[in-house]
């Protein structure tokens, strides 16, 4: 029996722009923003509208013509969802679905769903479920009980199903606690994991940045890894750990984490905890950044502002400025050489790779696609590395030769002299392999 596929949603976006509260983001790149979460949801955006208010209204979050605007605007463009750019309260959600007669969501819940739908690994599911309950928990009441398209489901009602929802809120609230419990021997797994790394001496490189920056294009240039690159947002939700070596021959660990964006909800940064703490725990990020994307500015801003949030803001951080082949000067037309005359925007745009490789520090230009300045980026990996090194001199005993190769694979030998109790060294070794050093320390190097 052939399967029959849900017919597309087809939704109508929502933006306000505060007047008196003006963000880093302008509201118009916001909405552009949002079509493409829906488009990742499976929605196809037929419209939008936005309104700049001196404050939301607390019953409907727009104003009362603009309601009647966007309920009008239903009969002509046929959607079926109206999702809002920011989150709503649950009294406005609910006023606004009597009002429109239509399914209403809001970006968070927007996200939730694309997460719900990419989590691929048990640890990922539960972390999603979570937020979702968390989420849905104040919207119980009524939620969207009224319209006739509840039992077809969609976007905004994957995961938790909603008879379970709308079940008493104390066997939600058991659910909730059970969820937490089981995200924190999550979150103790890992640790264990992490603590297993840190005895082993490898440093961790965590790969962060703005959702579709090409994270994982980059984990696989560098690691020839298989992780899923789609161009879409959130393509990728699970972490992916793999080993790289360095052009000195050290081994280091890259970390692939989920993508940042603009009104993160609040719910996935608290469940994603357990996830987010290998950021806290690298020795270096590594910050992705779309050279093409117009907002890039705004995407890298709101990167560093989740990193504060996390706080992981005190990190040495490398930036990558990807994409760099998309910026490549076009050639000129048949018969255009020796004009003498530009090619349209191509200085203009090497002279931008320029500016911002001037403003961020510790910056490489890089095309994980084309594997353009990877070298580069190994390179100075290295060098950001070795700066997290703590200096030691030791006298290792040649009955320790495991200690003798540990520095040797894991540290840097600047000065080696065999004696006859043992080999004086002088170099640097991770701060996390230090004390196996403490018995045989010598002095420490200026």
């Amino acid at each position: 029996m052939r399967s029959v596929e849900a017919p597309t949603e087809k939704g109508f976006l929502v933006g306000v722009e505060l007047k008196r509260k003006r963000g880093l983001w302008q509201v118009e790149d916001s909405l552009e923003e949002l079509a493409q979460l829906a488009h990742t949801a499976g929605i196809d955006v037929v419209g939008s509208t936005l309104q700049r208010l001196d404050s939301p209204n607390s019953a409907t979050y727009v104003g009362t013509g603009k309601v009647e605007e966007i309920r009008l605007g239903k009969g002509q463009l046929g959607f079926d969802v109206v999702i809002f750019d920011d989150e709503l309260r649950p009294r406005q959600q609910r006023n606004l679905e009597e009002e429109l007669d239509v399914k209403v969501l809001d970006r968070t819940a927007l996200i939730l769903d694309i997460f719900a739908s990419h989590a691929s690994t048990r640890e990922g599911r539960l972390q999603v479920e979570l937020a979702q309950y968390e989420y849905r928990l104040p919207r119980l009441t009524r939620m969207w009980t009224h319209l006739s398209r509840q039992a077809v489901g969609g976007v905004g009602l994957r995961g938790p199903g909603e008879t379970q929802l709308e079940s008493d809120r104390r066997e939600i609230g058991r659910r909730i606690a059970g969820l937490k419990r089981q995200v924190e021997d999550v979150r103790m797994h890992r640790q264990q994991y992490r603590s297993r790394r840190k005895k082993a001496g490898i440093p961790v490189v965590s790969i962060v940045g703005y959702t579709n920056a090409g994270k994982s294009t980059l984990l696989n240039a560098l690691a020839g890894a298989d992780v899923l690159v789609e161009d879409k947002l959130f393509a990728t939700l699970d972490p992916t750990t793999r080993r790289v070596e360095l052009p000195d021959g050290k081994p280091v660990l890259f970390t692939d984490t989920v993508g940042f964006i603009h009104k993160l909800p609040t719910q996935l940064v608290a469940s994603f905890r357990a996830t987010l703490e290998e950021i806290n725990e690298a020795d270096l990020l590594l910050h992705v950044v779309d050279i093409t994307h117009p907002n890039v500015r705004e995407q890298s801003a709101t990167v560093e502002r989740v990193l504060r949030e996390l706080g992981a803001h005190d990190k040495p951080v490398m930036i990558a400025l990807n994409k760099i082949d998309l910026l490549a000067e076009p050639e000129a037309e048949e018969g255009e050489e020796g004009s003498g005359e530009e090619t349209a925007g191509g200085k203009e745009f090497l002279d931008y790779v320029s500016e911002m490789m001037r403003e961020y520090p510790n910056c490489v230009a890089v095309s994980a696609a084309e594997g353009m300045g990877l070298d580069r980026l190994l390179e100075r990996v290295q060098g950001l590395l070795r700066e997290e090194l703590v200096p030691v001199v030791v006298l290792l005993p040649y009955s320790n030769s495991g200690l003798i190769g540990l520095l040797h694979e894991r540290g840097v030998v600047e000065r080696e002299e065999y004696g006859e109790s043992g080999v004086m060294v002088e170099g640097k070794v991770p701060r996390t392999l230090a004390h196996h050093f403490e018995p045989y320390v010598v002095k420490r190097a200026e």
